[in-house]
């Protein structure tokens, strides 16, 4: 449905977006996340038909954004990162001239404004003023607007930010419940808003893509070297020292507490440590009340991904 091939984008001697390519199935949803500055909005003002690019190509629903642009606008529902809207507008009166705009039928406005007011949790506000709504009621009256004309695909652009946190929990689920017949692409910079909304990530920084994937593969990344917590009954340096003489383990940290040691094991690439740590326990007479690995997080993933491309584009 989306389909980026080496897009590039330059504001004078600044690189914005530097040779990206990625594709998004029918049916997905789909964040692109990353830092502040990444390229993620330059990006999305290029598929929405805003911004020009550089070089590259980029169609949605097989129509080109540069060649294409009218009919790309008709298949996309765009929301900005600030929704552009008339304060001096009632809701209904505001989602009426989109329409027209849009160049939908009297009919056709009169039902899709009834639709898209329910779905987006605005039936009892339509008839108020824009100005008169809180930021998330404003918020969701630029959902409705980007989904009254029923498209193909939803561009969101940080489409939580500035929300509180129940204002926030309820755009999630109508992102959810939009992509059951929509493909969504969305940008943020919020960790656990991809992770709680999008079925694969695409992280950017500096401007290129540094990873694709589910967040559960990209946490998978890291997986193989999670670390392992135990708490073992014992002396501290003959603890620290049994399991730090285990073959596998690369660095070993150990605190004492009340006669118990608490263990931060590092395995060496590929190692799972918790047998060979509940096996020594065993032999040595060591009480053993906690044993557990902690796999790679998202956020841990992210870190060190974008922190690495970052120290390369500053060398």
């Amino acid at each position: 449905m989306i389909q980026v091939e080496n897009l590039c984008k330059r504001y004078g001697s600044v690189l914005a977006v530097n040779g990206i390519s990625f594709g998004v199935e029918q049916g997905e949803v789909v964040g692109i996340l990353g830092p502040n500055g990444a390229g993620k909005t330059t990006t999305i003002r290029i598929l929405t038909c805003y911004h020009p690019a550089t070089s590259g190509t980029a169609s949605i629903g097989g129509f080109d954004v540069f060649k294409d642009s009218l009919e790309v606008r008709r298949r996309i529902g765009y929301l900005p990162e600030n929704t552009p809207l008339y304060p001096e507008q009632r809701v209904r009166e505001y989602l009426n001239f989109r329409g027209k705009l849009r160049g939908m039928d009297y009919r056709e406005r009169v039902a899709a404004i009834k639709r898209v007011t329910e779905r987006c949790w605005l039936t009892d506000f339509v008839d108020r003023p824009i100005g008169q709504l809180s930021k998330g009621m404003r918020q969701r009256v630029g959902l409705a607007d980007a989904i009254m004309h029923d498209p193909d695909v939803l561009i969101l652009d940080e489409p939580t930010i500035g929300l509180d946190p129940n204002q926030i929990r309820e755009t999630r689920n109508l992102i959810k419940e939009l992509g059951e017949r929509h493909t969504i692409l969305l940008s943020s910079h919020i960790l656990h808003e991809v992770e709680q909304t999008c079925s694969r990530t695409i992280i950017i920084a500096g401007g290129k893509i540094v990873a694709i994937g589910s967040p559960q593969e990209l946490r998978d990344q890291l997986s193989s070297k999670g670390r392992v917590i135990a708490e073992i009954k014992g002396d501290r340096q003959e603890v620290e020292a049994g399991v730090g003489s285990l073959a596998g383990v690369d660095t070993i940290d150990a605190s004492a507490e009340n006669g118990w040691v608490k263990l931060t094991v590092n395995p060496k690439a590929g190692e799972d440590l918790r047998e060979a740590i509940f096996r020594l326990a065993h032999d040595k007479g060591w009480s053993l009340r906690e044993i557990r690995r902690e796999g790679g997080s998202l956020e841990d993933f992210f870190v060190k991904v974008t922190a690495e491309q970052m120290s390369r584009r500053n060398d």
